[in-house]
């Protein structure tokens, strides 16, 4: 707009030069063209005005959209000043929370891998499942042991020699710390060890026995223990409280044989503390 101004003016001037000049020999023709030319300048000054005014109010109208907006969203409690402020933090929250996801996934992998090395022993007819959030080799008891009795079968100790095999065989799970976990169903016991957590407990702890004891060959092809390193195993009785059938007050015969068993359990590291429901297929 400055520009038309200025064209303006500087054809003012050279039409006050002509009225001068008259007599030098300027045309009618040459007059009339400077007034169209002037008419012409006035109203694309006329028009670029408007433009500006209209731009002006445009302008104030959206600055007066923005204050209110602003004022706004500072009622709803935002700070627009501290909005970099808040996606910085944002972002740093979403970054850590991508590598605690990546750290999950890692560990679940690994849990995968720990379960595919324990699934050898599926073909011995052992289950591994995951129970109480914890990796879990089941052994029925009735194969382990006579009713009421803790010394170890024949057939029982063959097939503790293949947990001891598989378990030694496996770099990982050989470095890995193992708990014996000894069960009964919910029938009373007054035998030597008083009732069934003391059953339990010595059940347990003649599994452990074996498996940290050095195999020798026993007699007539029984295997004599599983030679696997003590430091990586404990034992304990539950007793009739823990039961994986029926409950503790009300069994069926067939769930008193499911209830009667030993379990090695995995021991997780405080890192590994994380939901393994998914494994449990």
């Amino acid at each position: 707009m400055h520009i038309l101004k200025s064209r303006i003016g500087a054809l003012l001037v050279a039409c006050f030069a002509m009225f001068a000049l008259a007599g030098c020999g300027h045309s009618e023709d040459e007059w009339q063209q400077a007034q169209r030319d002037i008419a012409k300048l006035k109203a694309d000054l006329d028009a670029s005005n408007k433009r500006h005014v209209d731009d002006d109010q445009k302008f104030a109208a959206a600055q007066q959209q923005i204050d209110d907006l602003t004022a706004k969203l500072k009622g709803l409690g935002v700070d627009l000043s501290k909005s970099e402020e808040e996606k910085s933090k944002l972002r740093q929250a979403m970054s850590e929370y991508e590598a605690r996801l990546k750290q999950l996934d890692d560990m679940k992998a690994r849990f995968r891998d720990l379960k595919a090395r324990l699934d050898k022993l599926t073909s011995a007819g052992l289950k591994v499942v995951v129970r109480n959030n914890r990796m879990v080799i089941q052994l029925p008891g009735d194969i382990l042991f006579d009713s009421g009795k803790d010394s170890l079968k024949p057939d029982g100790k063959k097939i503790l020699k293949q947990v001891a095999d598989v378990i030694s065989g496996d770099s990982t799970l050989s470095t890995r710390n193992f708990q014996v976990a000894g069960h009964t169903d919910k029938e009373p016991y007054a035998g030597q060890y008083f009732d069934n957590w003391g059953l339990s407990v010595m059940r347990a702890r003649q599994v452990v026995t074996f498996l940290v004891s050095p195999d020798k060959g026993g007699e007539k092809g029984i295997p004599a223990g599983g030679g696997l390193n003590p430091i990586h195993w404990a034992a304990a009785g539950y007793g009739m409280m823990d039961p994986v059938a029926g409950t503790v007050e009300q069994q069926t015969r067939e769930e008193e044989g499911k209830n009667r068993r030993v379990e090695l359990v995995l021991q997780p590291n405080v890192e590994e503390m994380l939901n393994l429901k998914d494994l449990a297929n």
